[in-house]
């Protein structure tokens, strides 16, 4: 028994103090878990306070959107009259634009074949023994029936499918660079008498007759004809609808354009100054030509070879044609330019314009361009003055009308515009202010005087033209236009 009680009592020890360490690893294990319980809260504390400030910050965000949408609202509400009159301004400025553009194309085909029947009156004169060999002098009015014959003809060539035009037009080309360079070659190779290279490249014509000495004048003058050489190479952009791939096609066309007329142009006129001795003779009106100097050139330059200016007369049915071509492409322009702007029912009796024939014409957009071109040159059996101020529009006119839809894409629609496929990148938008500038540059430039003492007969009546057309377009637009027309046709 007390063996036993031994035992047990032993036992009992023994087993309570194994009870003990368990309860105090417990209690360890307890204090443990606690106090990562502890150290966890601040981090729950915190997600929660994030929870709750990003819960309170999109309360305040959605509150603010909806008294911003309330504010504009108001505003709206308020703005709309204003709006209103910005929407007809835009559309507004879309038609006075057009309106520039329309008549300085119908100038420039007034110009280029008022001058095409100028050249064959010299053409005919020089052929008859010319002024000082008792040659036929046609009178202005000749002149005007010539430049109605060659309207009539080039209404009829546009008359033709497109196809037979497009050929006409490759001709066109092929006939200008292979011309240019003949004369190039041939009217320097023949004069007996040339030029230094020094004349040509550095001589300022300061005895000209006219009043002007200045050399920087002269210089600045000298821009007008290039810039009138240039008018019109936009003419790609009115033919896109007929041109295949055009958002591609269009732009290469107006750029090498005006690249080939730079690099051609500049080697014709280089070729024909070298043969140019005596200015003052060439411009005389009493000299075989009449005072039309470059035909003079030619002639001259034959006559004193030969003996005869035959061969000057061959060279010039050789600008002659070329001068037929660039009317014949300057009423192709016109007219579409008429169909599109017609289409889109800014022009009175739009929908008669806008029809075209079997062929995919626009017959009576072509026939319209011939009239009011002859209608404009009827001016000249008035006033040659009147004539001239008129065409001026050709050049001035054309270039306003392409400088504003630039200037708005620079501005306006600097954010918003999407380049298409062809485009200059980051270059666009300074390219476009140079653009810009020069516009207003020559703007001016076109306004100055270009004969002293300044007359009635001398006056530069550039801005005057520009002006009148600028006031008979608003007016047209506040009397008419912007209580019918709602703005171009964007999807065709």
């Amino acid at each position: 028994m007390a063996e036993g009680k031994g035992e047990g009592e032993g036992g009992y020890i023994c087993s309570r103090g194994e009870g003990g360490r368990r309860s105090r690893l417990r209690k360890k294990e307890g204090r443990r878990k606690k106090m990562k319980r502890r150290r966890r809260r601040p981090w729950r504390k915190k997600k929660k306070e994030e929870e709750e400030r990003k819960s309170l910050d999109q309360d305040r965000g959605r509150r603010k959107i909806e008294k911003e949408e309330r504010k504009k609202e108001r505003l709206g509400m308020a703005m709309k009259p204003v709006l209103m009159v910005i929407s007809l301004m835009r559309v507004g400025w879309f038609i006075c634009v057009y309106r520039f553009n329309i008549v300085g194309q119908w100038a420039v085909t007034t110009s280029v074949d008022y001058s095409l029947a100028q050249l064959i009156q010299v053409i005919i004169l020089l052929s008859t023994g010319g002024k000082n060999g008792g040659g036929y002098e046609a009178s202005k009015y000749v002149v005007i029936a010539f430049h109605g014959g060659i309207l009539f003809l080039h209404g009829i060539i546009n008359s033709l499918p497109i196809s037979l035009l497009s050929f006409l037009g490759q001709l066109a080309a092929i006939w200008n660079v292979i011309g240019v360079f003949v004369l190039m070659i041939v009217i320097p190779s023949v004069a007996t008498e040339r030029a230094s290279a020094k004349f040509v490249f550095t001589h300022f014509n300061t005895e000209n007759g006219e009043g002007i000495n200045s050399k920087p004048y002269i210089f600045l003058l000298g821009l007008l004809l290039s810039q009138y050489t240039l008018t019109g190479f936009d003419a790609s952009a009115h033919m896109t609808e007929e041109t295949k791939d055009a958002d591609r096609n269009g732009p290469k066309g107006i750029i090498s354009s005006v690249g080939i007329s730079i690099v051609v142009g500049w080697g014709y006129i280089l070729g024909i100054t070298f043969a140019v001795t005596d200015i003052l003779y060439l411009l005389s009106e009493d000299n075989d030509a009449g005072g039309y100097a470059i035909a003079q050139v030619f002639y001259q330059a034959f006559k004193k070879r030969y003996g005869h200016g035959t061969g000057g007369t061959i060279c010039l049915v050789i600008v002659a044609v070329a001068i037929f071509f660039c009317g014949m492409s300057s009423v192709t322009s016109n007219s579409r330019m008429a169909y599109a702007f017609s289409r889109d029912g800014a022009m009175p009796l739009s929908s008669l314009w806008h029809q075209v024939n079997n062929q995919e014409v626009p017959i009576y957009a072509v026939w319209l361009s011939v009239f009011i071109s002859f209608c404009m040159a009827l001016t000249s059996l008035g006033s040659i003055v009147a004539f001239e101020a008129m065409v001026s529009i050709a050049t001035i006119g054309l270039y306003i009308a392409y400088a504003f839809p630039i200037f708005f894409r620079v501005t306006l629609a600097k954010k918003h515009f999407v380049p298409g496929p062809f485009n200059l990148g980051r270059y666009g938008v300074v390219v476009g202010w140079v653009a810009v500038l020069w516009v207003l540059t020559i703007s001016v430039l076109f306004s100055l005087p270009v004969s002293y003492p300044i007359t009635i007969e001398t006056l530069n009546y550039t801005p005057v033209a520009v002006g009148c057309l600028l006031i008979l377009v608003l007016s047209y637009w506040i009397i008419s236009g912007r209580h019918w027309f709602k703005g171009p046709i964007t999807n065709i």
